[in-house]
């Protein structure tokens, strides 16, 4: 067993959006992202698919040709290579991240 302390939502020290991972096997990786109110999410796709599960925090989502408004309790699934990102980021957000399998890099 492993513990995982996702107490460390974090913001970098530049004010822009951080990841930071907590756990990594190959079948998958387990991170959280801090975006600041204001901030831009530049991500670009990836190849595994990927679970966001906001914690706090209030902004949208745009993924698949689709735009949501997320906050607490939010979840979404994007399949690996589809193109996603945060923005109108309205209150800093945490957002807990699971890679499956593990994040390898941007595709």
């Amino acid at each position: 067993m492993v513990i995982v302390d996702a107490g460390r939502f974090e913001r970098a020290a530049d004010g822009a959006p951080q990841y930071l991972e907590h756990l990594r096997v190959p079948a998958l990786s387990v991170g959280t992202y801090s975006i600041p109110a204001g901030s831009v999410d530049d991500q670009e796709p990836h190849f595994e698919d990927e679970i966001y599960v906001v914690v706090s925090g209030r902004g949208r989502f745009t993924g698949a040709g689709r735009t949501v408004e997320v906050g607490p309790g939010v979840t979404m699934f994007v399949p690996g290579g589809e193109e996603h990102r945060f923005h109108d980021i309205t209150e800093d957000m945490a957002v807990l991240v699971f890679f499956a399998p593990a994040y390898t890099g941007r595709g």
